[in-house]
């Protein structure tokens, strides 16, 4: 007895010293946004990334700058032709972003790296799919984001030209069917280049080999494209020139907007499509699109293992 005494006394005071302390904690008995609002919200925060918002100050200056860049053309066009009170635009809607090609590629060369390669390269993808998200809803939640991304940066220009032929009194049905058809054409393009980047960026978790690889493929192709062409032209093999149209992105758009927009073709000699040609652009501008996605996903399912 005497031993087993001191070791009751014992338990007793560690029993006194143990406490349950009620911290706060309840069980979530809310409505369940589910994968929609999840969806939607990797969709906002992704395309406010792509143009800095909500990340550091560093971050916002190339986006913004290059939507400046995008936009002081077509303010000065704009302007000179209030003043001098000319009959039509200086550039039609649809040749405005295949001028400015080398401003489109270089925002997707660094947008799209920014929009996956983070993920990638710190092992933040399971993270997400182990939530009520699956991978097509990342994918097309970061598919979305971008090519909106790029249809702000590619449709303002065109508003701002709108804006300015309605002030400087242009024929209004003109100027509106001009308008829908650049809105169509960079729709188009947006879509394209969104993919393309995106695909390329998915490829490796490494920023810079991204940004690298982006802007080989959508400005190197066009640059060689538009070689062969010019040499095609000179050797006049006009029949040529639209088909080696079909092996760069930015020439595929014009491609299909010369042949169903009424666009005027920037080929040498101005040989753009026909309309069998343009078929043939359009379904392989839509494979692009498809191929990209479907890509996407095969790649995804891998990385969320």
């Amino acid at each position: 007895m005497a031993v087993e005494q001191p070791q009751a006394q014992a338990m007793a005071r560690a029993g006194e010293q143990t406490r349950i302390h009620d911290i706060g904690y309840r069980s979530y008995d809310g409505p369940r946004l589910g994968r929609a609002y999840a969806r939607r919200s990797l969709y906002s925060q992704s395309l406010r990334g792509a143009y800095g918002l909500g990340r550091s100050a560093k971050s916002k200056v190339l986006p913004m700058l290059l939507f400046v860049v995008m936009c002081v053309p077509a303010l000065i066009m704009v302007a000179v032709a209030v003043t001098t009170k000319a009959n039509d635009l200086p550039v039609d809607y649809t040749r405005y972003a295949v001028i400015m090609q080398a401003m489109i590629s270089l925002y997707v060369a660094s947008q799209a790296p920014q929009s996956v390669s983070r993920d990638l390269r710190f092992k933040t993808v399971p993270l997400y799919f182990s939530r009520p998200i699956e991978t097509a809803d990342y994918v097309r939640a970061k598919y979305a984001a971008l090519a909106s991304a790029l249809f702000i940066l590619t449709a303002a220009p065109l508003l701002v030209l709108y804006v300015g032929a309605l002030l400087a009194k242009l024929d209004f049905t003109d100027q509106t069917k001009g308008f829908a058809q650049g809105l169509v054409s960079v729709a188009l393009l947006s879509l394209l280049f969104a993919g393309i980047g995106l695909v390329i960026a998915a490829v490796t978790p490494r920023r810079g080999f991204g940004i690298a690889a982006v802007i080989a493929v959508l400005t190197i192709s066009y640059g060689a494209v538009s070689t062969l062409q010019a040499i095609a032209d000179a050797q006049t093999n006009t029949e040529a020139v639209p088909w080696i149209g079909l092996f760069s992105p930015i020439t595929l758009i014009d491609g299909v907007q010369t042949a169903f927009l009424g666009a005027s073709s920037s080929f040498p000699g101005a040989v753009g499509p026909g309309t069998g040609e343009g078929v043939v652009y359009a379904l392989v501008v839509l494979g692009l699109i498809a191929a990209s996605y479907g890509l996407l996903m095969r790649r995804y399912r891998k990385v969320g293992l």
